[in-house]
């Protein structure tokens, strides 16, 4: 009688469900093995490719596995119900049976390799989601106006993560946490535009940023320069130069001052905001370092003591006045200035200043409509206004019409209609309230002590010129170009918008379109 040779385990995953789950697995095995491939040895990267590579795919391949096994155990119940022998039988670990050997060192080798495949794809995973491209380029519509402004600044060499997140596990759950709802804000669309900012639930800026600045180290005053150009026909440069009084130090080696005086150095300064994007803020507390505390309130800021400590504070910290350190979209005014003194806009073609402003600003539906628009109007200009200029300049005007429309780009997008004026600068006060935001000298305390106005207290002019013509600088206060007389109280927002058109603080209404100078000699204004 012949003996029976070691029995077979029953093939429970010979089943029309695990043959579809095996056929995913093939599939995404190879589109992951693919793409791998195309990553390691392609030119540049692509936004795509490491979410289908690291995550899609290999979330699919993990789905064939569930379904061989969902139909392995549908093949078991089958058997079962039919009274096969095999339906319960397990496999046999019999390592003396050297088939069964061959076979278990495979099962084992085939893990090995799954789990290592799994783990480098985890860890590519998690570094894919922590990277520009998945933050910036992933979501291009929603996300395009932060990505693009980003890569323009300052900080374009650092990660997104390291300012949203920073180090740590719990911030890092935290921002996968919020990730969820944003991606079904995306793909519901659900998401305002523009996207709102501040972000209310942003780290703290001494876990981000005070890991690379560090304000207690900062001394001293810095030379700046302020470059204007105007919208004269010679598109005349008038220069600043000031030293703005960044201050700062360390407490236990000297007096803390200038205007990292504010930060949580040695003082600590908190606030109430009563709009979203921090702008207004009628009441302010100051506790020195002494425990001192002193309250400064406006006129019409009505809470009692028990409703101020009910009510949300914020402590003042880097962002308050960085609060576009990344995502800075410049205001046509300032870009021109920064084409025209780095030379990619021509300086010498006539009015090029106000021209390319007014042309910015307009109002487009499209980004394609406005790059066709700042086309068409600054060659128009030219060909229609100044002829001998348009033949002469023919390069000029093209170079300039390029730079235009790269600021266009760069700064304004009418799709998420976010620009300028919705997103503004805390830095200075010129076009936005920033530091007037307090320095109004409209908070005042109990005593009556006033949040001071004087400039002198963040820079002092050291000297201004206007083409060839100086400036006289007075006690280091700035000093208007032009001689505003009785209006010389008015901030520099009640004018300046940023946009080439100027805010008259009065109502001048038949005579909007007289010069400034048709009323203002510098000797006091006229009627």
């Amino acid at each position: 009688m012949a003996s029976e040779g070691p029995r077979k385990s029953p093939r429970l995953y010979r089943n029309f469900i695990s043959l579809i789950g095996a056929t995913i697995v093939v599939a995404s095995v190879a589109s992951i093995v693919f793409l791998f491939l195309t990553e390691l040895f392609g030119s540049r990267s692509k936004p795509y490719l490491g979410i289908f590579t690291y995550i899609v795919f290999p979330g699919c391949m993990l789905f064939g596995i569930a379904i061989i096994l969902l139909g392995m155990l549908v093949e078991r119940r089958r058997r079962h119900k039919q009274g096969s022998s095999a339906a319960g039988a397990y496999p046999l670990i019999d390592l003396n049976d050297p088939r069964r050997r061959r076979s278990i060192l495979t099962f084992m080798a085939m893990v090995f390799v799954f789990l290592f495949v799994s783990a480098f794809g985890s860890y590519r995973a998690y570094e894919f989601t922590d990277s520009v491209t998945f933050c910036g380029q992933l979501c291009h519509t929603v996300m395009n106006p932060e990505f693009v402004a980003y890569q323009a600044s300052p900080h374009a060499r650092v990660k997104c993560v390291e300012c949203h997140v920073g180090p740590g596990a719990g911030w890092y759950v935290r921002s996968k946490l919020s990730g969820a709802y944003q991606l079904y804000s995306v793909t519901f669309k659900k998401y305002p535009r523009p996207i709102a900012t501040p972000v209310h639930d942003l780290r703290p800026a001494q876990d981000t940023c005070e890991q690379c600045h560090w304000p207690s180290k900062f001394f001293g005053a810095q030379l700046k320069v302020f470059n204007r150009f105007g919208y004269d026909e010679k598109n005349t440069l008038t220069q600043t130069r000031m030293l703005i009084n960044t201050g700062g130090g360390n407490p236990s080696n000297g007096q803390v001052e200038g205007i990292h005086w504010h930060m949580n150095i040695a003082n600590e300064i908190t606030y109430i905001a009563t709009d979203d994007h921090r702008q207004v803020i009628p009441w302010v507390r100051s506790k020195e370092p002494s425990g001192k505390i002193t309250e400064y309130k406006v006129a019409d800021f009505n809470l009692s003591p028990e409703e101020i400590e009910k009510t949300a504070k914020r402590r003042v910290d880097c962002v308050e006045c960085h609060n576009r350190p990344s995502h800075i979209y410049l205001p046509p005014d300032r870009a021109v200035d920064e084409g025209l003194l780095s030379e990619k806009i021509d300086a010498s073609l006539p009015f090029i200043k106000q021209q390319g402003v007014a042309t910015l600003t307009k109002s487009y539906d499209t980004t394609g409509e406005a790059l066709a628009a700042i086309a068409s109007d600054i060659d128009g200009y030219y060909r229609n206004s100044y002829p001998d200029v348009y033949a002469s300049k023919q390069d000029s005007i093209k170079a300039s019409i390029a730079e235009l429309q790269r600021i266009f780009q760069t700064y304004i997008f009418p799709e998420m209609r976010v620009d300028w004026r919705t997103h503004p600068n805390n830095i200075g006060h010129f076009y936005n309230l920033g530091c007037f935001r307090c320095h109004d000298g409209k908070h005042v305390s109990d005593a009556g002590k006033i949040i001071r106005t004087d400039c002198n207290i963040c820079h002092t002019v050291l000297d201004q010129t206007q083409g060839e013509a100086h400036i006289a600088v007075q006690n280091g206060g700035f000093q208007h170009p032009v001689g505003l007389g009785a209006l010389s109280g008015f901030r520099c927002t009640d004018c300046h918008q940023g946009s080439g058109s100027f805010k008259h603080p009065l109502n001048l209404g038949d005579i909007s379109e007289f010069k400034c100078t048709e009323c203002h000699s510098g000797q006091g204004a006229k009627r």
